[in-house]
């Protein structure tokens, strides 16, 4: 199996209350980033932020090839890896429990074009959360 996993990124985490946005390649969604390539709406949920956590953590951890690296009560990260060639994304998941959503952001590691795989999965996650009920 190829393996094109990359560097892990540096810009990772939440820094002055936000996720990093989106660099200018089209491989990339956030729920912060306001323009038509790159934009994707946050993740809402109607029970606790601890409720939220542990539905979100059951559907990550439900999906092959996929890898929590690091969480927190308002805070989760986590690479997917591609099947065919190792290509690894990161995504982030950052808990506002103010406003009763999730911020996220998936972003391939390598190349250019993700044939729309981050979006996909953020509206997979945001469904599998709705099925759970949070």
């Amino acid at each position: 199996m190829f393996k094109f996993s990359g560097q892990r990124p540096a810009n990772l985490g939440v820094r002055n209350g936000r996720l990093a946005p989106c660099p200018g390649t089209p491989n990339c969604v956030c729920s912060y980033d306001q323009d038509g390539q790159h934009a994707i709406a946050p993740l809402s949920y109607t029970s606790s932020p601890a409720e939220a956590m542990a539905a979100l953590k059951q559907i990550i951890q439900s999906i092959e090839r996929t890898n929590i690296i690091t969480e927190s009560s308002d805070y989760l990260y986590a690479e997917f890896t591609s099947k065919l060639m190792g290509f690894v994304d990161d995504v982030e998941f950052y808990f506002d429990p103010s406003a009763k959503v999730i911020q996220v952001r998936s972003a391939s590691r390598l190349g250019q074009s993700d044939l729309g795989v981050n979006r996909k999965r953020v509206e997979l996650i945001r469904e599998k959360l709705k099925e759970a009920g949070v």
